[in-house]
Formats: C-alpha cells, sequence, structure tokens
C-alpha cells in the first residue's frame, strides 16, 4: 500500500491539494494523485484545480464547516503561488 508520501513524490502538488482534489470528486488519495498529474498537464486543467477548490469551500460554508474554509483557504493559497491561473484564462 502506497504511503502520502509515496503519494507526494508522485506528483507536483502539496497533500492538502490532493487531499482537496480527492473530497471533490470523492475518490481515494491514490485516484486524486494521478489526476493532479493530468489536471496540471494544461492550462484548462489548472483552472479546473482552482474550480475544484473554490467549490470546497462553498460547500464547506454552506455546512458551516468553518475551519474547513480555512484550511482550504490556505491550501488555495499555496495553489495559488505554485500554479496559478493562466493569464488567459484570468482575463476571459
Amino acid at each position: 500500500m502506497l504511503a502520502m508520501q509515496d503519494l507526494l513524490d508522485y506528483c507536483d502538488l502539496d497533500e492538502g491539494e490532493i487531499e482537496a482534489i480527492a473530497e471533490h470528486e470523492h475518490v481515494p488519495l491514490a485516484i486524486a494523485a494521478e489526476m493532479s498529474e493530468s489536471l496540471l498537464s494544461s492550462p484548462e486543467g489548472v483552472c479546473r484545480l482552482h474550480t475544484m477548490i473554490a467549490e470546497n469551500m462553498e460547500r464547506a460554508v454552506k455546512h458551516g464547516r468553518f475551519n474547513h474554509v480555512k484550511e482550504l483557504e490556505t491550501i488555495y493559497q499555496h495553489l495559488q503561488r505554485t500554479h496559478p491561473l493562466p493569464a488567459s484564462r484570468m482575463h476571459a
């Protein structure tokens, strides 16, 4: 069985970002790690990743999970630094 570090070594996202994909897509972490490679391979995929985390935040607010919202905000800030929205998508 793969450990979290094995999954992180496999992809270019951190643990929180992988967990956010898994949460959004309702899949195990290993599948989320695989999905991350595909998402990061195109500008559309990077945009989709940003959207996933934003949707997770919206759902957490809706359910009153404010501590989780704060966690997701930190995850999103990291994502913005490491994989910013493509410039062409920011002005569309």
